[in-house]
């Protein structure tokens, strides 16, 4: 059995419009946050949940939730702050995951023993400690963007924040295509990789660590058919340039990991890049950005 070791959970209770702010400063505090998939447009606050391996120093919590209050104009949410014991998190996790469709995608975890709709494509991943299993708006606006292209001839993907490794291992059932992830947590990537192995498409799916498109490996098997990047709004924002330097002319990319409210300064960011929109994707108040680089600019 595998167990997680004891925590510290620090969470909030935000406006749903402001909560890529808050998730931002809780990462420079955690580098781990997550908050529940939301189908309601109409839901006004949601909860973020920060993980840290040691007690969080008060100043510094305190200092980053009045910034990003101050930012998003509204009054500060008070930190609900809990020691957590050591549990068998990950088994937990696997029996709380119920199987669910996105598009021809059919998401479900190691332990479902069902029979599958016919004509999906299975994709069978345990998240673990990294973000990704599907249930994301975020995830789930990309994986529809992923079937929305399935009819587009990619040979070379890469994935941009894998996570998980779901987006990853969809595009490879999807496309006879190469497919590089990258991910700047270490645990991500073994998380990943080990996703890979079990939908059995190793084979084609690599898994590096960068941050960014620092990574060798990212430049030297550039230009790509289709980059896929679930992160957040400010880096997709500073990594326009280099996303459309390692986009061939022709390509897509897929960007999710913001809310709609936040989606048309990501988009400036890549129409200033060389990029042009094809289409969005919008699930529960999140959007996913279809871009293309023109064949000619």
């Amino acid at each position: 059995m595998t167990f997680q070791p004891a925590v510290w959970r620090l969470s909030l209770i935000v406006p749903r419009h402001a909560a890529e702010a808050f998730a931002e400063a809780l990462e420079s505090l955690s580098g781990a946050v997550i908050w529940p998939m939301i189908e309601d447009p109409a839901t006004a606050e949601i909860r973020l949940d920060a993980f840290l391996a040691d007690e969080p120093d008060q100043a510094a919590v305190r200092a980053a939730i009045e910034g990003a209050a101050a930012a998003c104009a509204v009054a500060p949410p008070r930190p609900d702050i809990v020691w957590l014991p050591p549990r068998d998190w990950l088994d937990e996790n696997r029996r709380a995951f119920e199987p669910f469709t996105v598009g021809r995608y059919f998401v479900h975890g190691s332990d479902f023993a069902g029979p599958l709709p016919a004509g999906c494509i299975p994709l069978k991943v345990d998240a673990g400690l990294a973000f990704g299993s599907g249930r994301h708006e975020s995830t789930a606006g990309c994986l529809k963007a992923l079937d929305g292209l399935a009819h587009r001839p990619i040979r070379r993907v890469l994935d941009m924040g894998c996570g998980s490794g779901i987006l990853a291992i969809a595009a490879a059932h999807t496309w006879p295509a190469r497919v590089l992830a990258s991910d700047v947590d270490p645990a991500a990537v073994r998380v990943a990789a080990a996703n890979a192995q079990a939908n059995g498409v190793a084979s084609r799916v690599r898994v590096v660590l960068s941050d960014g498109y620092a990574a060798r490996e990212i430049g030297h098997r550039r230009p790509y058919d289709l980059i896929v990047a679930n992160i957040l709004a400010k880096p997709l924002r500073h990594m326009a340039p280099d996303l459309a330097r390692n986009l061939r002319p022709g390509g897509f990319a897929v960007l999710a990991g913001f809310i709609v409210g936040d989606a048309g300064a990501v988009l400036d960011a890549h129409r200033q890049a060389g990029l042009a929109l094809a289409r969005h994707v919008d699930v529960g108040g999140w959007r996913t950005l279809v871009l293309r680089r023109p064949r000619h600019d």
